[in-house]
């Protein structure tokens, strides 16, 4: 005696089944991260955390990842994210660094305008120009940053804790403040040639005046 088959078994779970699969092929395309064509950003992983959490069954494990990114143009931004996967974690903090990028002016494209000092919290980095061929001598946080940046010659110098959040925020409130002649000259109202002039008059007579 052959078997009938089920009316609401079989097919019905099995339209469920490839309703929930295709449910979670579009949640995947929800939370993967969009690039265009143009899109010629550079991203790094400056360290990535597991946070422990106690709950009444035991702990839950989350990740917390800080990423940089920039268009080694002059343009770069930081961000943090958690999650419960580690590529979620990186994911997160991808996109909240593409929405915080600042641009920072560069002398020549490679170096910094002037030495500067960053702080935040208990961070303190201090950023100094170098001349050409010097390359990057910054620790792992800082050099993800001015790796993004696009910025070959630099020197920075972590003096406060070397916790990578308060590095990475001590050199992003450094590239902050960093200035060009143009910015400075426009905002006085005069040329650059006039406070580059001014300065190179202003060193002989330093000179002179040690001598």
């Amino acid at each position: 005696m052959a078997r009938e088959p089920r009316s609401g078994g079989g097919g019905e779970g099995g339209e469920g089944g490839d309703r929930r699969r295709g449910r979670g092929r579009d949640r995947d395309r929800e939370n993967r991260p969009e690039r265009t064509e143009g899109d010629e950003l550079k991203d790094k992983l400056v360290t990535i955390n597991r946070v422990a959490k106690v709950v009444k069954g035991g702990r839950r494990f989350s990740f917390a990842a800080l990423v940089v990114v920039g268009d080694q143009k002059g343009r770069v931004g930081w961000g943090a994210g958690k999650a419960r996967e580690v590529p979620e974690a990186i994911r997160k903090a991808t996109e909240r660094a593409k929405r915080g990028m600042i641009r920072v002016p560069m002398k020549e494209g490679r170096t910094l305008h002037h030495d500067i000092v960053g702080e935040f919290g208990a961070g303190r980095v201090i950023l100094r120009a170098a001349p050409a061929g010097t390359g990057i001598i910054a620790g792992g946080p800082m050099r993800a940053v001015f790796e993004t940046l696009g910025m070959g010659d630099v020197v920075a110098k972590c003096t406060g804790t070397t916790n990578p959040h308060n590095m990475v925020k001590a050199t992003f409130a450094a590239l902050s403040n960093c200035t060009s002649p143009r910015a400075v000259a426009a905002r006085r109202g005069k040329k650059v040639t006039d406070l580059l002039g001014a300065k190179k008059e202003a060193e002989p007579a330093a000179e002179q005046a040690n001598v």
